[in-house]
């Protein structure tokens, strides 16, 4: 099969990575996962990014500040997003949300960052990565009554990691985002996430790692990498009843879409 897969979220700038990072984004191209957008969650990691993106072919950008990382940061952090989301490989802000689970961060903190990086996301035209754990409803309000005055022409944004239900679904893709889908869709945990799954239209759907965390489930225990969105998609094309190729070509063309990549 001669496959073009886009993993919409990467922490290629992590630790796990610093040892065979060429090796892990040969092994990805040789899969056919040709595009990745490595995501930041703090002004390091954001830097690192788009120093990545910036060397190497197909790995894109987003910048962001992570609701774990909220605690501490500052408008003059926002600033120094801006400036590096002039870079031409950056085609998205994030991961940024609110993560009422862990609570690493206070949630004044996580609500005030959440919005200095919305209000980013409005005057530069940016799509956003949403990370949002057992915050849901908070998380529809904040963001219903932001794309209601949404600068971004376009989809809104990427859902990372999405397990809710239907009606969180249909919310979300009435606001204009697509929802991603990682490695966990396999878990034995998850069975019951696939029946909602299989009424989520595929066209409102992209594909992701979350590398190096949350591996499929053949590899749980170990580093996830970007080639492991192949063994995702072959979970999703059998949940759709649809064929590896149509399930690729669709989630790719809804990835290009929102982060308005060719590549």
């Amino acid at each position: 099969m001669d496959l073009h897969v886009v993993d919409t979220h990467a922490h290629l700038d992590m630790s796990e990575f610093n040892s065979d990072l060429e090796v892990v984004l040969a092994r990805a191209a040789q899969a056919g996962i040709k595009t990745i957008l490595t995501i930041g969650i703090d002004l390091k990691s954001s830097r690192q990014a788009v120093e990545l993106a910036q060397r190497y072919p197909g790995v894109y950008a987003a910048v962001g500040i992570h609701p774990h990382d909220a605690e501490g940061a500052t408008q003059e952090d926002i600033s120094q997003l801006e400036t590096l989301a002039k870079s031409p490989r950056v085609v998205a802000l994030g991961e940024m949300g609110l993560d009422f689970y862990r609570n690493t961060s206070s949630r004044d903190a996580q609500l005030r960052v959440f919005a200095w990086q919305l209000e980013l996301a409005n005057k530069t035209g940016l799509p956003i990565i949403i990370h949002c754990r057992q915050a849901v409803q908070d998380m529809l309000g904040i963001l219903s009554r932001w794309s209601s005055e949404s600068a971004t022409v376009g989809p809104e944004g990427i859902i990372h990691c999405f397990n809710g239900d239907l009606t969180a679904v249909q919310s979300y893709i009435e606001m204009g985002f697509y929802l991603a889908l990682g490695g966990y869709i396999g878990y034995p945990s998850s069975l019951s996430f696939r029946e909602i799954i299989r009424d989520i239209p595929l066209d409102k759907l992209v594909l992701e790692t979350d590398c190096p965390f949350l591996p499929p489930q053949q590899y749980r225990g170990k580093r996830n990498e970007p080639a492991y969105t192949l063994l995702t998609l072959q979970v999703l094309a059998d949940i759709k009843k649809l064929s590896v190729e149509e399930v690729a070509s669709q989630t790719t063309a809804n990835a290009r879409a929102v982060l308005k990549i060719l590549a």
